[in-house]
């Protein structure tokens, strides 16, 4: 049987570093697959905005990175997958990936009481995308989300170098410094989880799988942590596959990274952590360069109202 070989870059983007989680779980799973990478990072947070408004940025992105040529498209953000997947997979005719779908299903298959917890931004949780997903493959599980916006800052935080130099040694060492007041948050949002008696917990924000330690240690060893990182590499190497469309063996992998803020030191070296190998200097992409994709955005609203009548 003969294979065919598509040596593309994977376009994978998220509101500014989170989505390195991703980018790196799917250089470790298909270390021959090239990367382009877009961190939307002046205007991050998404969370706070409109699901209108995030959908606008999710099909300009996506329009972009297809400029560059790539041959599948990663929505490594859960926001924005709540916001703009749908249209994104309508509008495009590359496969799109979104953060939402491969972990409700590793969730909805691991759990043995069909108790499952969701942790994650405001924006997510409030779009109840988890539970809808999660049901969806099993309405008999119960659902019990709870968001969790503080954790975004403690990775962000605890990442960083700090002057001390034990924090300074414990940093390099575990990626994430937890202070104690980082401890008292952590058992502040998720104790109301740990009393519902959940077996398996969703980690529906690509920083939280950083604190994957902190997490497990207050909800205990019982409960099954469900990374989506881990889970979306998983189905960006079985689309691929299955569309045989994975790089030749022999293909020598680039990773490129782009970000739309112009403090590019701050994301290469913030970056590099998250990534947890250094990456190259980002170039900065000008927000005007995105924008001009919103007069193809209207005619693909306009299509599909048309479609509608």
């Amino acid at each position: 049987m003969a294979y065919s070989h598509d040596n593309a870059p994977i376009g994978i983007f998220d509101s500014g570093f989170g989505g390195l989680t991703v980018a790196r779980e799917i250089a470790e799973e298909l270390p021959n697959e090239s990367i382009v990478y877009f961190g939307d990072t002046a205007r991050c947070p998404y969370g706070p905005r409109s699901q209108e408004e995030v959908d606008g940025f999710v099909q300009q992105i996506c329009h972009w990175l297809l400029d560059r040529g790539v041959k599948l498209l990663v929505i490594a953000c859960n926001t924005a997958t709540a916001a703009g997947l749908e249209h994104a997979q309508k509008n495009f005719a590359v496969p799109v990936i979104g953060a939402v779908e491969p972990g409700a299903r590793a969730a909805a298959r691991a759990t043995k009481n069909r108790r499952v917890g969701v942790i994650a931004t405001k924006g997510t949780v409030e779009s109840e995308c988890y539970p809808r997903a999660i049901r969806h493959i099993d309405a008999g599980i119960t659902v019990f989300s709870t968001a969790t916006p503080k954790f975004v800052d403690i990775v962000e935080q605890g990442i960083r170098m700090s002057k001390g130099p034990i924090e300074d040694l414990t940093s390099r060492a575990s990626k994430v410094y937890i202070r104690p007041a980082f401890q008292e948050i952590a058992q502040d949002y998720l104790e109301p989880l740990r009393r519902c008696d959940i077996d398996t917990l969703v980690l529906g924000c690509t920083h939280y799988p950083m604190l994957k330690a902190l997490i497990g240690g207050v909800v205990g060893h019982g409960v099954l942590l469900v990374s989506s990182a881990e889970e979306m590499a998983k189905d960006v190497r079985e689309t691929l596959t299955l569309r045989g469309q994975l790089a030749s063996p022999d293909n020598v992998a680039t990773r490129e990274f782009f970000t739309s803020s112009d403090e590019v030191e701050e994301f290469q070296s913030f970056g590099s952590r998250v990534f947890n190998r250094e990456i190259c200097r980002p170039t900065h992409i000008d927000l005007s360069c995105l924008e001009k994709y919103d007069s193809a955005l209207c005619e693909s609203r306009l299509q599909d109202a048309s479609d509608i009548q």
